[in-house]
């Protein structure tokens, strides 16, 4: 039965990734690997949620792998990182959180407000924070341009 709604779950990551990808113009030969990446941050992010139920540290620790994916597939692809990055995360962004804080201002429930709007930012906060931590750790890619004569004889 976990079997079956963790596969149910990574389907839906993954058809919402790709929604989100055509929603933003990438193109439909990087579909795949958008879909890839956010059915590969939700994983992490249902298991974590399986043992625990931070969901700031389950975001933290799902955006990791799947930032590591996108930079994966933006060599593969020679492609931009967030072409598949932004719709990589979107099954992680905290629209609910974001929805019942703006809820609760509406309806004047301050303390709710504050306390929903607080755990929206932190998970914000740690898929930036986990964002910048991958994207710092420069990679090798083996590829080098290859000079002119002209630019060859400017480096002498």
């Amino acid at each position: 039965m976990v079997l079956l709604e963790l596969a149910q779950q990574l389907v839906v990551a993954f058809l919402g990734t790709v929604c989100f990808g055509l929603l933003f113009h990438v193109p439909p030969r990087h579909f795949v690997a958008c879909g890839i990446a956010g059915a590969t941050g939700w994983l992490v992010y249902w298991g974590m949620m399986q043992v625990q139920q931070s969901a700031v540290l389950a975001s933290l620790v799902a955006v990791i792998p799947l930032t590591i994916a996108t930079r994966i597939f933006s060599i593969v692809h020679k492609a931009p990182v967030t072409l598949f990055l932004i719709p990589g995360i979107f099954p992680l962004v905290p629209g609910a959180g974001i929805y019942y804080t703006a809820y609760a201002f509406i309806m004047g429930d301050t303390a709710q407000c504050a306390a929903k709007g607080a755990e929206t930012l932190k998970i914000a906060v740690a898929l930036a924070m986990g964002i910048a931590v991958v994207v710092s750790v420069p990679i090798k890619t083996g590829f080098q341009p290859k000079q002119t004569s002209k630019e060859e004889a400017t480096c002498k």
